[in-house]
């Protein structure tokens, strides 16, 4: 299964499409979301994303943080968000042509109806926010603009997911892409429940499968390493310049640092893992010819003996006749005198 991506073809078998999920770390600068896009780009990411919101439209001012306080202070969603929705079409108009300029693909999450058509002309893919599995008049609305959809599946068990699919799949004739993801704001790494995504895989195998992270990244990038090499072929995380700024999405961040090494590591997991359907390859050529066996003699045989078990042996190289054959070649008579570990080729053995 291969589907386009932004500006790159992913299958199962691919090397993953990396999402640097700026979000709202630029915290409403235009200038904070370009070095941040520039980061990106040089870190090896394939597309940065952002967030599309306005407060009013997303939280309620009744309602409570869902993140672990210690690192962002605010408790309340209404205020959090409110700091950070002030970026409108105009401000992503100004994004797209610089995500053009560096050849980096744009996204964005739109939160509401009116994002969704103010995104619709910029984005080739929209993504969709685990909070929002079961909007589903969001998620018509989205699905209707037929793009392709990565759907984000945190804190959902497979009856919500295949709702939203199916929701999907009514008004959209385009690839869905599923997202495993743990809705906690840092994810511990006992939580990160990674064989979900072999789970995903085996009970939507018509989808690719990829995972958005919100552990705290760590120096070798493991989480996001072993996420790929079990079948996520999208990997997002959130981006940031500065992973020890307080507050907000930065503390669960990687940096440009943290993508190369996943990079590196994504490079070199593509190329172990290689092709998935098993058969002899071209660099075990040698090995086929020299390390099986084939039937030689275990005596010297005069002309017109007959070959039993007691009288051959199964022995290296390959480049006779394969033992695979040797119930064949039993009670047939040998054509010529042949010397012990002589090797045993057809044109040995009298035509009958």
């Amino acid at each position: 299964m291969n589907i386009k991506l932004g500006s790159k073809i992913i299958s199962e078998s691919s090397e993953p499409y990396v999402i640097a999920e700026i979000g709202v770390n630029h915290e409403c600068s235009l200038s904070k979301a370009k070095k941040m896009i520039r980061l990106a780009k040089i870190g090896g990411a394939d597309a940065v994303k952002f967030q599309f919101y306005k407060a009013e439209k997303i939280a309620s001012i009744h309602s409570n943080a869902y993140w672990d306080v210690k690192k962002e202070k605010e408790t309340n969603q209404f205020n959090l968000f409110k700091k950070f929705d002030k970026f409108d079409k105009s401000d992503f108009c100004n994004l797209v042509k610089y995500c053009k300029n560096l050849k980096i693909d744009f996204a964005c999450t739109p939160f509401d109806f009116d994002s969704v058509d103010k995104l619709n002309q910029l984005v080739s893919y929209f993504k969709i926010s685990s909070s929002d599995i079961t909007n589903l008049p969001l998620i018509k609305k989205i699905a209707k603009k037929n793009k392709i959809i990565l759907l984000s599946t945190g804190a959902s068990d497979i009856d919500e997911i295949r709702l939203a699919v199916n929701e999907i799949k009514k008004y959209n004739k385009k690839k869905i892409v599923l997202m495993h993801c743990i809705l906690n704001y840092p994810t511990n790494d006992v939580d990160a429940n990674l064989r979900m995504i072999k789970d995903l895989k085996l009970k939507f195998p018509e989808t690719l499968i990829g995972y958005s992270d919100h552990t705290l990244p760590k120096n070798n990038m493991l989480t996001l390493s072993i996420a790929y090499a079990l079948g996520a072929v999208v990997i997002e995380k959130h981006f940031t310049d500065n992973k020890k700024k307080a507050g907000n999405d930065h503390y669960h961040s990687m940096d440009c640092k943290d993508l190369k090494i996943f990079k590196d590591k994504a490079k070199k997991i593509a190329d172990l893992l290689g092709l998935s359907n098993k058969h002899s390859t071209k660099s075990e050529k040698i090995s086929r010819k020299n390390a099986r066996r084939s039937i030689v003699l275990s005596k010297n045989l005069a002309k017109n003996t007959t070959l039993k078990i007691s009288n051959i042996a199964f022995k290296r190289p390959g480049t006779g006749i394969s033992p695979l054959y040797y119930k064949k070649i039993l009670g047939k008579k040998i054509n010529k005198n042949l010397k012990y570990d002589h090797i045993l080729k057809w044109q040995d053995l009298k035509k009958i």
